[in-house]
């Protein structure tokens, strides 16, 4: 092993060192006191409630974990945007479970809150995966109401999801494990079966201080909206449960009676490891988001046997494309060469650039993918397309557009690792957000945003000095690299993996050896829904 690679190995190890040392402080939630608080309820804390859900925790992965990180400081952080939300599996069937953190502002819901639950849900819908809400939130947090009542993705997005699921036959179990009120009191009563814990559990449209206030009557919550009411009086929920576990157990022997889902019938056979050690990742991805490296290099430590098939393999070579299996499942490989490359014409090219040759042949690999159902995993180390007279020339905006075409249409499921830089309309191309990928996480080394840091800051620095010259203000060299230095680490900390993930535009930030893992849970999930669209182009097939 060289220096490089020792220093590579060191520098990526630090960044996973950091990611377990953040997710630990992330998974207390409220803090350790307020764990305490609700064992003193007689309650779980939501992670323990998935955890006995699961069959095992470590069959699972978190979805949006960083979600609200370091945002809302004003009112106090928000840590995992007071939701628990996993894919793991409940009597051997794969299922999402949606739980409320009650540490966490009494489970109240910020605006990242309900775009969690919206994203839990559209995993639900796309997947058809069984959904299970563990419910115990004091509904909308009240200072933020303008931020999350009214809008089309905001609360009540949630129970026309609900209606929607139900429509599609997914199952929906609710479990009221605390308080269940308002507005928020609609999703268990629209889930297919709906469990309430006595005497920790309550569900109303109103509590009694709102209808004392209301109408004067006196009315304690017990009665009002407890178990004993609601099981045996009102008949809105269908199970009483003595306390959390016995809510937990009696989820379980439901699922365990599910008939079999369908399937879309991916080609999967026995799970091999890599050939080559997976390990190395950490030494092969360079620490500088600028410096090359062989993108084959790191495939060959993802797939199974550390068999790769390149589909025109001397052909656009800035694109790596071709098939592998992943935990044995067969899948489509569409990934950025991170290395100088020389075409037979001699030219050089830069690796992560997308060239007009390089999208031709991921339009023409996607579309084959969609021919054969094989599910795409797109390996995000993208600086952008080409730019300048050449490529202009050359059609670059039209062969950009096919290759957007290509994966906006694509109807096999999506996967997208960003492993470094996701800039600009590379970004897009490589099915960003914006393009419904299934799951899309980083790792510690990703980078996304409009442009690297170091482009942004002297394109931002230019008009900050323009500004400035405009009031007259004379700018030394001092100032230029004091206000250079400031845009920088503004810049830097929105194109933290962190900062994506915080917001939602990534479901995870994963340790690297964890890739193999996410991808497979993937699609499994994905495998529950039969594809029933066919892959078209429009106007572009042409």
């Amino acid at each position: 092993m060289d220096i490089n690679f020792n220093k590579n190995e060191d520098q990526n190890k630090l960044l996973v060192s950091e990611l377990r040392k953040r997710l630990a402080d992330v998974k207390l939630g409220g803090g350790k006191n307020r764990i305490e608080k609700q064992h003193q309820l007689g309650k779980m804390s939501a992670r323990e409630r998935i955890e006995y859900l699961l069959d095992d925790k470590s069959n699972s992965i978190e979805i949006g974990a960083f979600a609200g990180d370091n945002m809302y400081k004003e009112h106090g952080g928000c840590p995992s945007a007071g939701v628990v939300v996993k894919i793991g599996f409940i009597k051997g069937r794969q299922c999402i479970v949606v739980a409320n953190d009650a540490t966490v502002k009494a489970g109240a819901w910020f605006p990242i809150t309900a775009k969690k639950n919206l994203r839990a849900q559209e995993i639900a819908i796309e997947n058809r995966l069984p959904i299970i809400y563990l419910v115990d939130s004091a509904g909308v947090y009240l200072p933020m109401q303008d931020e999350i009542f009214p809008d089309k993705e905001h609360f009540g997005r949630i129970f026309r999801n609900n209606a929607i699921i139900s429509s599609m036959g997914i199952v929906q179990i609710s479990a009221i494990m605390g308080s269940c009120v308002a507005g928020g009191a609609y999703l268990p009563v629209m889930s297919d079966e709906a469990l309430i814990v006595d005497k920790t559990g309550s569900i109303f449209l109103a509590g009694s201080y709102l209808v004392k206030a209301a109408i004067g009557e006196d009315i304690d919550n017990e009665t009002l909206g407890g178990a004993v009411t609601h099981s045996e009086i009102s008949g809105v929920t269908d199970y009483k449960a003595k306390d959390d576990k016995d809510a937990l157990d009696t989820i379980k022997n439901l699922i365990d009676k599910l008939g079999l889902p369908s399937n879309a019938g991916f080609n999967r056979i026995k799970s091999a490891k890599p050939a080559e050690n997976q390990e190395d990742i950490y030494g092969i991805l360079p620490g500088s988001r600028t410096e090359q490296y062989d993108m084959l290099e790191i495939i060959k430590r993802l797939v199974d046997n550390s068999e790769f098939q390149q589909y025109k393999e001397g052909y656009g070579k800035t694109i790596l494309t071709g098939y592998a299996r992943i935990d044995g499942w067969a899948v489509g490989i569409v990934a950025n060469q991170r290395k100088v490359v020389k075409t037979s014409k001699g030219e050089m090219r830069f690796g992560g650039v997308i060239y007009s040759d390089s999208a031709d042949k991921a339009t023409r690999f996607i579309a084959n993918c969609n021919q054969k159902k094989i599910p795409l995993v797109f390996l995000q180390d993208v600086t952008g397309f080409m730019v300048g007279s050449k490529s202009e020339h050359g059609g670059i905006i039209k062969d950009g557009a096919k290759m957007v075409n290509a994966v906006s249409n694509s109807v096999v499921p999506k996967f997208t690792v960003i492993i470094g830089n996701s800039y600009g309309a590379g970004n897009y191309a490589m099915c960003g957000k914006a393009y419904d990928p299934r799951l899309i996480f980083a790792w510690p080394s990703a980078e996304l945003a409009v442009m690297s840091g170091n482009s942004a800051a002297k394109v931002l620095l230019q008009i900050e000095k323009a500004s400035l010259k405009k009031k007259g203000e004379k700018i030394t060299p001092e100032k230029e690299a004091e206000l250079y230095d400031e845009i920088k680490r503004r810049y830097d900390r929105q194109i933290s993996p962190y900062y994506a993930a915080a917001h939602l535009w990534t479901d995870a930030i994963i340790d690297p050896l964890d890739t193999r893992k996410w991808i497979s849970m993937g699609i499994e999930a994905a495998d529950h829904a039969p594809i029933d669209k066919k892959f078209n182009m429009g106007v572009l097939q042409v």
